[in-house]
């Protein structure tokens, strides 16, 4: 993964940690009440059809105790899915902000996500698109909708509603990528779930 993604990661790790710790232990605590329950169910159940034979009763007691561990296998893996969601959620967030403070790392990360854009597409003449800020503060600095970045020519097309990155495409439209950092999530999520689980819940 790029260093973009790595950072990525980072934040989800480190946003994740103290939410997963409390989820986890009150997923551990409705998985004992789960299994109390199911414990004593199955002692009244195992009394009522006692009369019926060891057998039934024996049988009885085993599928309440099956689906006990069942709904503590689901409750635990719920749990768990609430964490990374919410890893997911705040990591989102926090590159909202920073692509709109416009920071040194944004502005780099920006850069290397249309290179890799316009790299795949293999054109020269592109039209790229961003969100709102990023394209006003291109015109502002260059005070044209034309630019060119390491030999490849832009022209700017209308803005996208996207936290940041960019979306390109030749000018006849035949060929787009979308390389906006929703996009990328998108595209690394089940990599950065997997990742995220193995620090969270190992």
């Amino acid at each position: 993964m790029s260093s973009g993604t790595d950072k990525i990661v980072s934040s989800i790790m480190s946003e994740a940690q103290g939410k997963a710790d409390v989820i986890i232990q009150e997923a551990n605590a409705e998985i004992s009440a789960i299994q109390a329950k199911a414990e004593k169910t199955a002692e009244v159940e195992a009394t009522k059809i006692k009369e019926n034979g060891q057998k039934q009763s024996e049988m009885r007691y085993q599928q309440i105790i099956s689906e006990a561990k069942m709904n503590a296998r689901r409750a635990k893996l719920d749990a768990k899915e609430d964490v990374i969601e919410a890893a997911f959620s705040q990591a989102t967030g926090e590159l909202k902000e920073k692509a709109a403070e416009g920071s040194d790392d944004y502005k780099d990360s920006l850069s290397k996500m249309i290179k890799e854009a316009a790299d795949e597409i293999g054109g020269n003449d592109l039209i790229i698109q961003l969100n709102e800020a990023d394209t006003n503060k291109i015109k502002q600095d260059l005070s044209s909708d034309t630019f060119e970045l390491e030999g490849i020519k832009f022209q700017l097309g209308e803005p996208i509603n996207v936290i940041g990155g960019a979306v390109l495409k030749t000018s006849n439209g035949d060929i787009e990528v979308n390389n906006t950092i929703e996009a990328r999530l998108e595209r690394y999520k089940s990599i950065l779930r997997s990742e995220v689980a193995d620090v969270l819940f190992k």
